[in-house]
């Protein structure tokens, strides 16, 4: 039988479907910002780290507020262990940063033709961190400015900053839960949206550009990424170079999120355009089987290799595999999430970090076919004190996959 739910109506009917979902949202606010620093000064003074280098991206905003561009010029912050957040910044830039304050803090200024990297020394000195402190570098931050830093001090021993920046960052709150379930839910109405709207000879490129029209109309700018994959494309995690058009039988995998008050989304939905072959239906279901099996191995206090082990020791009785061979799933089986599309910890072999409350996951076991096709069904969870919790629920059946019948 045809799959329920796709290719049902045109493109209008199906952008007409959807509407805002974004009214009763409220963005991170200064409060928010000031106990994330707390955190992580409490943090660095129990580990004798007596300052951080925040650069310009997610890490910088995840504590300031403040949103700005990585870009050759030094743009940041520095976190000290005690005291308030001291910005470093060209001196042009600066009246621009002010109206994107959110923490209180002074914006030390460097001329095009000084040395950043001097300044910030300096400014250590300021704050009375001298030789011989512990200073943690942006692990995003670009190699310029570690090795601008690096020659512009005597005596600091500097370190990768993930230790408190991830500590941190990977323990939402429930405001930041809120955003992301917003944003999941947003981005599962367009993936329905989307199938309904399927039709024999559309192109990815197409499809591509309905997503991003909807993800606007549902109230987010556009998409944040989108992967559209038809037939033997869809056996390529993350795409191939041509577009491709949509034939009768072909496997249809499409993996898209968007953006709402900086938090992310990121779902993946593999279905059959008409109807499934045997084959097909045996695989999608061997990955159904998979991410619950992964899930199912999200307990407190599990490693997050333990959930990884969950998914692939699964698909190894099914004779796939072994471990990240194919056919069978040669990535991870989950990534974390939050203001990056990807960040720690991650469901993989190797990471054993213990599962606590508050952490965010894709869970997208992909079974690849070689030469045939792909099936990747992602969903994300985060952990509570009893357990792992869906976002959004996985994708009922390769017949139905949005549970409209169900």
């Amino acid at each position: 039988m045809t799959t329920i739910g796709i290719g049902t109506q045109s493109s209008e009917q199906a952008l007409a479907s959807l509407s805002n979902m974004t009214q009763t949202l409220t963005p991170i606010a200064a409060d928010e910002h000031l106990e994330r620093i707390a955190k992580a000064q409490a943090y660095m003074l129990a580990n004798n780290i007596d300052a951080i280098y925040l650069n310009a991206g997610t890490n910088l905003t995840y504590f300031t507020g403040m949103k700005w561009y990585a870009s050759e010029r030094m743009v940041g912050a520095i976190l000290p262990a005690l005291g308030e957040v001291q910005y470093i910044a060209p001196y042009f830039e600066i009246g621009s940063l002010n109206g994107f304050k959110v923490i209180e803090g002074p914006i030390h200024g460097w001329q095009e033709h000084e040395n950043p990297y001097t300044l910030f020394v300096e400014v250590l000195k300021k704050l009375n961190i001298n030789e011989n402190a512990t200073i943690g570098i942006d692990e995003s931050a670009q190699f310029f400015i570690f090795d601008g830093i690096n020659k512009a001090q005597t005596g600091l021993t500097l370190i990768n900053a993930q230790p408190v920046t991830a500590h941190c960052r990977m323990h939402k709150s429930v405001h930041e839960l809120s955003l992301m379930q917003r944003a999941m839910d947003m981005t599962l109405a367009v993936h329905q949206a989307t199938a309904s709207m399927l039709y024999e000879g559309i192109t990815t490129t197409e499809v591509e550009a309905f997503i991003k029209q909807a993800h606007q109309k549902v109230g987010a700018p556009g998409n944040y990424f989108c992967i559209v994959l038809f037939g033997v494309a869809t056996s390529f995690p993350h795409g191939v170079k041509d577009a491709q058009i949509l034939k009768k039988g072909d496997m249809v995998l499409i993996d898209t999120g968007c953006k709402v008050h900086d938090y992310l989304s990121d779902i993946t939905r593999t279905y059959v355009f008409g109807e499934p072959t045997m084959r097909q239906r045996m695989f999608w279901d061997h990955e159904k089987a998979a991410q619950m099996a992964a899930f199912n191995a999200a307990k407190i206090g599990a490693t997050c290799e333990d959930v990884d082990a969950g998914a692939r020791n699964y698909l190894a009785a099914q004779g796939l595999g072994p471990q990240y061979q194919t056919p069978g799933c040669p990535h991870r089986t989950g990534h974390g999430i939050g203001l990056d599309i990807h960040e720690w910890p991650y469901l993989v072999g190797g990471d054993k970090t213990p599962l606590a409350p508050g952490m965010c996951f894709s869970n997208e076991p992909m079974l690849v076919i070689p030469d045939e096709f792909g099936v990747r069904l992602e969903d994300h969870f985060y952990m509570t004190d009893n357990g792992p919790h869906w976002f959004t629920q996985p994708s009922y059946s390769i017949d139905d996959p949005f549970g409209l019948n169900a």
